[in-house]
């Protein structure tokens, strides 16, 4: 059966590749943009397809986007929270309007979005909620607190969430992406004033960056159209063999430490 996606953020990157692939197997999709001319691409799908204007931080919004969305279509099966951005600052850097931003934006623009799906997909008795979260997420990098900040209280919020919703027919994918070809950290993302304290870390950072190799967001849908057709999709999920690694890093790591001071924790 062919699905109703409500996607955030659909004009670009991750978005439109989500949203492209959705469309390209007969699927329906309600795509959403800060600028609405910018989904054009997306309205040779006719009818298919229905642009909202969307800003994802305003919850009087949001509720409507997706009231609107399950009303033009009659379901809602697959809510993607995919709206976002990158905000670059080292920790003295960030200012108070920068942090509050970035957390408008990725974690209470989903958190709106997520509760105006909710009560609609309890009454269907089934709907799947895929929070675009990234390998930030699991682990954190210089210059980018603000941001693991943002996608790691959406983990904790999303694994809480599916625990809620598991007897009402709800599921709840955390999809974990690693580095693609997208704009994230072009015009997508945001920057704070340098403190030229960080200049040298800065310059390692970025000749690090020039060295990566970068995933295929058209690849990235593939995985996702599996990961919604499952009949028991993971609560977690890594996209790109370098989420993949880094994350298998991340955890060795935190399990050696843990058992390394095993006697001081268990005698706390």
């Amino acid at each position: 059966m062919s699905k109703v996606w409500f996607i955030t953020g659909a004009s670009r990157g991750f978005g439109e590749a989500f949203a492209r692939a959705a469309l390209e197997r007969g699927d329906r999709v309600a795509g959403t943009a800060r600028r609405v001319e910018d989904l054009e691409g997306l309205r040779a799908f006719g009818d298919a397809f229905l642009p909202l204007h969307l800003d994802v931080t305003d919850r009087a919004a949001d509720i409507a986007a997706v009231q609107q969305a399950h009303a033009h279509f009659g379901a809602l099966d697959v809510v993607v929270n995919n709206a976002g951005y990158g905000h670059f600052g080292f920790f003295e850097e960030i200012t108070e309007e920068e942090a509050r931003a970035q957390m408008e934006t990725n974690l209470f623009g989903a958190m709106w979005v997520t509760q105006a799906a909710v009560p609609i997909m309890r009454a269907q008795g089934r709907g799947h909620i895929v929070q675009i979260s990234s390998i930030g997420g699991v682990g954190a990098f210089p210059s980018l607190g603000i941001y693991h900040a943002s996608k790691w209280a959406l983990e904790g919020m999303s694994e809480a969430l599916a625990q809620e919703v598991a007897g009402q027919g709800i599921k709840v994918t955390l999809v974990e992406p690693g580095s693609y070809g997208t704009d994230w950290s072009g015009s997508s993302a945001t920057r704070s004033t340098p403190n030229p304290l960080y200049d040298g870390f800065r310059q390692a950072m970025a000749q690090r960056a020039g060295q990566m190799t970068y995933g295929d967001a058209k690849q990235a849908a593939q995985a996702l159209l599996k990961v919604v057709d499952s009949e028991n999709p993971p609560l977690r999920i890594l996209f790109g063999a370098q989420a993949f690694d880094i994350a298998q890093g991340v955890y060795a790591s935190r399990v050696q430490t843990w058992k390394a001071w095993e006697d001081v924790s268990r005698n706390a």
